[in-house]
């Protein structure tokens, strides 16, 4: 099982990278090299202590995904692990939220430095 839980680690890492990468192709003007690196380009523009935190923001969100997923093996009544299965999507989908909205004020600080540099 511990195979599942580093490809769920990996694709809850690769979700953002791979959005804002997405966001580079649309983007009017490619010469910016931060934008071209995607998220890697976005880490790159971080303080070291905003990156510290940012790491142990992903940090504790996948300890809380593990933890879920113990317990939902660990659980013997179905319907007890269903409850543990509906809020740990619950997470997820809170976790999905908060990064498309930082993904949207990211994009729109872009077009906003986009406009000025113009």
């Amino acid at each position: 099982m511990k195979p599942l839980y580093k490809t769920l680690a990996i694709s809850l890492l690769l979700i953002p990278a791979l959005s804002f990468a997405a966001d580079d192709e649309n983007c009017e003007k490619k010469d910016h090299s931060a934008m071209k690196s995607g998220m890697m380009g976005k880490m790159s523009m971080m303080t070291p202590e905003q990156k510290k935190q940012h790491m142990r923001s992903m940090q504790a969100h996948m300890l809380q995904m593990h933890d879920y997923a113990n317990k939902i093996l660990a659980e013997k009544d179905p319907l007890k692990a269903q409850k543990l299965k509906d809020e740990q999507l619950e997470l997820m989908q809170a976790h999905m939220m908060k990064m498309m909205a930082h993904k949207q004020k990211m994009k729109e600080k872009h077009h906003k430095m986009m406009k000025k540099e113009k």
